[in-house]
């Protein structure tokens, strides 16, 4: 299939669009490298996959792969250019759609909340509108296992409530997947939204707990451990989500137009509840070093607890995610060592 993968020079894009890549599709690429943080770890993404950071840089300009030229192709875009982003549905003529791009980060959004609004609401309809217009067979889009706010009942199911966002970043994400129900029903073409739970692994976000803490390790700083270390994570293995999207991406969606199924939501997940300090503790053991922690108290936007059930998941893709925290934070640490060139034994 041709296949659009936005937020290709982001964590979870970029390991998506290497996976479709290597089981034989056609990619074309789309980030707008934007700097919430370290562009120079989404250049060095995009470089994996073959596209130079001077082609990267052109805005609206699609670069074809240097490694991989008869698979995956760049164009650096903002998902809400209303002029832009038709055009290119028009021009490649995709089959589906996997939009894994927009503003991610709890705390970012009280502060920045005009680039929620830009990102994941306008450009998420720019989104809905091309797939409407230029009929692609299926959108898969990224959700998050933030909607469930302050939900008490765990595990999390997709037929909970989520009327109770805690944060802008919930709430655009809540509206997402509202937005697509409507496209489903009005237009009938088929959409899926993934909440993903807390990911982590090689060439993960540097805003997130697994980059955030490691990297303090490492450099002799202390951490920052909020609500005094009470909490406890979902924590997902990157290659568990990857296979995910890529599963449904892949699979064809007739039996569930046939059964009036347009629109689906699914939690990936590890099915699999570990607490902070437990993770801390596999990270130091990794690393060799023990952490100097600055127990803090609960920040704003925080829940305390996450959960994924996959029971729809496997039923549907006969797949459940799996990688245990011992094994996911050693792959990260020996790519985090590597990437920024320390020595195995640091």
């Amino acid at each position: 299939m041709k296949i659009l993968v936005t937020g290709a020079a982001g964590f979870i894009g970029f390991h998506v669009s290497l996976s479709l890549i290597y089981k034989g599709h056609k990619v074309v690429g789309l980030d707008n490298i934007n700097d919430y943080y370290d562009v120079n770890l989404k250049y060095a993404r995009l470089k994996e996959l073959g596209i130079s950071r001077e082609n990267a840089e052109k805005f609206g300009e699609i670069n074809v792969s240097e490694t991989h030229p008869n698979s995956f192709s760049f164009i650096r875009l903002n998902l809400e250019d209303r002029e832009a982003l038709p055009q290119l549905f028009q021009t490649e003529n995709f089959d589906v759609v996997s939009n894994l791009g927009a503003q991610a980060g709890v705390r970012y959004s009280l502060e920045n909340p005009e680039t929620y609004i830009d990102s994941n609401i306008v450009g998420f309809l720019n989104i809905l509108e091309c797939c409407r217009h230029h009929k692609i067979k299926h959108l898969v889009y990224a959700s998050s296992s933030s909607v469930y706010g302050l939900n008490k009942k765990i595990p999390f199911e997709t037929s909970d409530n989520v009327d109770h966002p805690i944060s802008l970043y919930a709430a655009t994400k809540k509206s997402n997947e509202l937005m697509a129900h409507t496209y489903s029903h009005l237009y009938d073409f088929t959409t899926t939204g993934l909440r993903f739970f807390t990911v982590y692994g090689p060439w993960g976000r540097p805003d997130m707990a697994m980059f955030l803490f490691t990297d303090a390790m490492v450099k002799g700083k202390p951490i920052k451990v909020f609500n005094e270390g009470k909490m406890e994570r979902d924590f997902t293995y990157i290659d568990d989500i990857t296979e995910g999207v890529v599963r449904i991406l892949e699979k064809d969606t007739v039996d569930r137009i046939e059964k009036g199924e347009n629109y689906k939501i699914y939690n990936i997940g590890n099915n699999n509840c570990v607490k902070l300090l437990d993770f801390i503790e596999c990270i130091e053991q990794n690393l060799g070093i023990t952490a100097n922690r600055n127990l803090l108290p609960m920040q704003p936007g925080d829940v305390e607890k996450t959960w994924a059930n996959v029971d729809d998941l496997i039923k549907d893709y006969d797949y459940r995610p799996n990688t245990s925290i011992n094994k996911g934070v050693a792959a990260f640490i020996n790519w985090y060592k590597k990437y920024y060139q320390l020595a195995p034994n640091c």
